[in-house]
């Protein structure tokens, strides 16, 4: 009896020991999974905090609700600036844009534009310096958006984006880096691409006829987190952190709507949801130089957007976060 049930009762232990190794790692799985669920949804409600999406008129002192990139396009061109603590930075780059845009309306009087400054919970006087052009131009051509508070450079251009009235979306840093007039690059080449009112173009500092005027360390570290990216996410695109993007008005509806990463690293998110949804995608050489002032650490923030390219792929990979967060909503 004994040379009997010695084995027998071996073998349930392995299968109970199997069990065991197997199951806690899928069950902790499980617990990680509906944990971070939780904490997305959380996270995710409030996309506006209470009359958030107001802009205020200088000139009739009125506070006015913004309209939705939902409703049909109504001008030609929303030019949407991102700006965090950019009271020095933004003069400049908004002269040099709106010198650029009032030639281009002189010349063909039926182009039409606006400029979305979002201020993004800035600690200086970004949104007075933002208003005074406001004031300048009329709310017709410049529109502030003050966030209650700092949702990063991604939930900046995000909201921008879904309160823009035009055909075309730019993307755009506050600081001048890039050259403005270069929009027409990536337009012609937006217009040679697009598909059923679907599109993206990228102004790129990789591409062969680009100019860069840009440091030794920021060029290293910006290979080693290209190489990440190619790797995990984004195939084919050689520099998604230029801030210089033009979107159809359909595409910038659903891929912002769609966005769940706020910070640096949302451009990575972007393009991605842009390659899964076989939205066409260039690059296009732009002229771009490094701008004294910048908000971004280079060695502290590169390891900060790697950690959420890494949380981008095992949230997609995990279905935690999916498509239909927003697309379908």
């Amino acid at each position: 009896c004994l040379h009997l049930t010695c084995p027998r009762s071996g073998m349930l232990f392995l299968l109970s020991f199997g069990l065991v190794v197997v199951s806690v790692p899928l069950l902790s799985l499980l617990i990680l999974r509906a944990y971070l669920l939780k904490s997305w949804n959380e996270s995710c409600k409030t996309l506006w905090f209470q009359d958030e999406n107001r802009y205020f008129d200088p000139k009739t002192r009125s506070s006015l609700e913004f309209p939705s990139v939902t409703e049909e396009a109504t001008i030609d061109l929303s030019v949407v600036i991102p700006a965090y603590n950019e009271s020095e930075r933004l003069p400049a780059m908004l002269d040099e844009a709106l010198e650029y845009l009032k030639e281009r309306e002189r010349k063909n009087k039926n182009f039409s534009y606006e400029l979305i400054i979002v201020d993004d919970g800035s600690k200086d006087n970004t949104y007075e310096t933002a208003l005074k052009y406001s004031l300048e131009e009329s709310v017709d051509k410049i529109r502030v958006l003050k966030l209650l508070q700092n949702r990063g450079k991604g939930g900046a251009v995000k909201r921008g984006m879904l309160c823009a009235r035009g055909g075309y979306l730019l993307m755009v840093d506050a600081d001048g880096a890039s050259k403005f007039s270069h929009i027409e690059r990536l337009e012609k080449r937006l217009k040679e691409i697009e598909t059923l009112a679907d599109g993206l173009t990228v102004g790129s500092r990789a591409n062969e006829d680009s100019a860069v005027d840009k440091s030794f360390l920021r060029k290293f570290l910006t290979w080693g987190f290209h190489t990440g990216v190619e790797i995990l996410c984004v195939k084919n695109v050689k520099d998604t952190q230029c801030g210089f993007k033009l979107f159809t008005r359909k595409s910038a509806h659903v891929l912002f709507r769609s966005l769940h990463i706020e910070r640096w690293a949302f451009d990575v998110e972007v393009l991605y949801l842009a390659q899964t949804l076989n939205i066409p995608i260039d690059e296009v050489g732009i002229h771009w130089h490094e701008i004294a002032g910048s908000k971004l650490s280079p060695f502290w923030d590169s390891l900060k957007m790697a950690r959420d390219v890494a949380k981008l792929r095992f949230m997609y990979l995990a279905r935690i976060w999916t498509l239909q967060d927003f697309v379908l909503s």
